[in-house]
């Protein structure tokens, strides 16, 4: 494989998910998740149409909410009405206050003032004055005849740029797929492929899958943005945007969910969520580094290593969140009660779960079976593709893969051909006529034994006389291998050997067959004579087809 491509496919799905994980944690800590989202309380802004102006606090008599609501209706009735907008200041009281045709909209007090007119009343009163008038010279001309057609021929050229632009995104991904996924086809080889062709699946499926989601991100943010720029363009659905958008907002930042011992968001829910999701991300691609750059120089066995890598996994993950909790502010004794109600739950209600929970740990440390072994549980035969904190995936020689409890391993007898020793030991029943010679049948057993080449040659093999059988001879023939999972095969191919080397030898091998004799005389019961005529007639034919018999045969 060429280098650049075995870096890609060894290395990019692992810097993504690093870097995936680096972006949320500095957005998590760099800046506070919630501030960035969450309104002053202390203010309340005050709209036209959807655009906001600016924003009042609270007065004497009024909450912020209240006061900005009512200077916003003030602004609606003056925009419905068709007086020309004469706003104006006036001093009152030696405060400045906004007025509109000679009514007043509201006072500037101190608390209103932003930077940079901090202090300057009457610099901020003249600054929201003309953003006043500014605002309602747009709205009274975006409620005009004119603009509206001129709103919806724009509106009707951007949906269709919208959609030749999400067409052309497809074909762009096509072109892309169709490019980048031969970086990832492997040029190893035969011994090579057995052992990676499912990582290099896997690694296909996730390239796949990260495509197809870029594709539908990009998409759905197209869209989105084209929604959200045709209802700017209108009063009325600008205004439903505006509301929309605020209560959207609100929901998602009111800490009204109580989380670790205080009050969270939505939004804050889940960040870190995503947080945790960065988080299983890099514990998979940091076990993956450890498991092929670290743990293969070492040269231990494929279970050891897979053993390795899990308890690594899982130390990860529960370190990682430790921290992430701790770093949030989550109080992790507040927690002490949700964990006892946990485990009781789990005790009672998911007492398999947790079971086979166990098993998994029992199994991943007492090792009885490892990735890579031939076993056989059950019905089911195959080797051992996976051991999981839950269940052992065994993949079968029809190449199904079975997925079995963790808890069927120590509660049942499991039969491991490579377990400590791989090699292994076949039984290989014969059965030949009483008219052979045992020595002969001996002889042409080893024969076809030393023939195939997968039989090993020590331990050697062996013929066993067995006994007498009701048709023939038993014998049996056990020879020793060291490929467990070929098994089956080699048992074919030893019984097409055998029955070419009995044929050779002429060894027969017999069928079951059952001789009844009936003999002549008086019957113990009475019966009609029709029957006992019926009867002898058969006897007869069957004395001569026996006299005939024994004369072709030379006796």
């Amino acid at each position: 494989m060429l280098p650049y491509r075995s870096y890609l496919k060894n290395s990019t799905f692992k810097f993504i998910s690093i870097a995936l994980l680096g972006f949320l944690l500095s957005f998590c800590f760099v800046s506070n998740p919630a501030s960035a989202l969450l309104d002053n309380d202390k203010t309340a802004p005050v709209v036209v149409d959807g655009n906001k102006l600016f924003r009042l606090a609270g007065s004497e008599n009024l909450e912020p909410k209240e006061r900005a609501k009512k200077v916003n209706r003030e602004l609606e009735k003056f925009i419905q009405s068709e007086e020309a907008p004469r706003v104006e200041i006036e001093t009152k009281d030696r405060s400045p206050v906004i007025t509109i045709n000679g009514k007043d909209l509201f006072t500037v007090t101190n608390n209103d003032t932003v930077p940079p007119y901090n202090a300057d009343r009457k610099a901020q009163a003249n600054f929201w004055r003309q953003e006043i008038t500014r605002a309602i010279n747009a709205a009274r001309r975006e409620r005009s005849a004119s603009f509206i057609r001129y709103a919806s021929i724009v509106s009707t050229v951007i949906v269709v740029l919208g959609a030749v632009c999400h067409k052309l995104l497809g074909g762009l991904w096509q072109i892309a797929r169709n490019r980048l996924t031969p970086l990832l086809g492997s040029n190893q080889s035969t011994d090579d492929e057995s052992s990676n062709g499912k990582n290099d699946e896997e690694q296909y499926k996730t390239f796949n899958f990260l495509l197809k989601s870029t594709l539908i991100l990009v998409r759905t943010a197209l869209w989105v943005g084209i929604i959200l720029y045709i209802s700017n363009l209108f009063p009325l659905t600008r205004r439903w945007s505006f509301n929309i958008t605020n209560q959207i907002l609100y929901s998602l930042t009111a800490k009204i969910l109580p989380f670790g011992g205080k009050s969270s968001s939505v939004i804050e829910i889940l960040i870190l969520a995503c947080l945790f999701c960065g988080l299983f991300i890099v514990a998979g691609a940091a076990t993956n580094i450890l498991r092929s750059r670290v743990l293969r120089l070492l040269r231990i066995s494929r279970g050891a290593q897979e053993a390795a890598a899990v308890v690594f996994k899982y130390l990860i993950i529960a370190i990682g969140g430790i921290i992430l909790l701790q770093i949030w502010g989550v109080d992790l004794s507040s927690l002490a009660i949700l964990a006892s109600a946990l485990g009781v739950g789990i005790g009672f209600g998911f007492q398999d779960i947790a079971k086979n929970f166990g098993s998994g740990i029992v199994l991943i440390f007492e090792r009885p079976i490892q990735v890579g072994d031939f076993i056989k549980v059950g019905d089911h035969t195959g080797t051992v593709e996976q051991i999981g904190a839950r269940s052992v995936t065994i993949r079968t020689l029809d190449r199904v893969s079975i997925i079995v409890p963790n808890s069927r391993f120590l509660e049942s007898e499991v039969i491991n051909w490579s377990h400590g020793n791989p090699i292994s030991r076949i039984h290989l029943p014969v059965g030949v006529s009483y008219s052979s010679n045992v020595y002969l049948v001996k002889t042409a057993l080893l024969e076809a034994a030393a023939k195939h080449s997968e039989v090993l040659k020590v331990p050697q093999p062996q013929v066993f006389f067995k006994g007498f059988g009701d048709s023939s001879l038993n014998f049996e023939l056990l020879v020793w291998i060291d490929r467990p999972p070929s098994q089956e095969y080699i048992k074919s191919d030893l019984n097409f050997y055998v029955e070419a080397a009995l044929e050779r030898h002429k060894i027969e091998i017999p069928f079951p067959q059952t001789d009844v004799h009936i003999r002549s005389g008086e019957l113990p019961i009475q019966i009609s004579p029709e029957v006992e005529q019926l009867l002898r007639c058969s006897l007869n034919m069957n004395n001569g087809n026996s006299t005939r018999n024994d004369r072709d045969s030379g006796y």
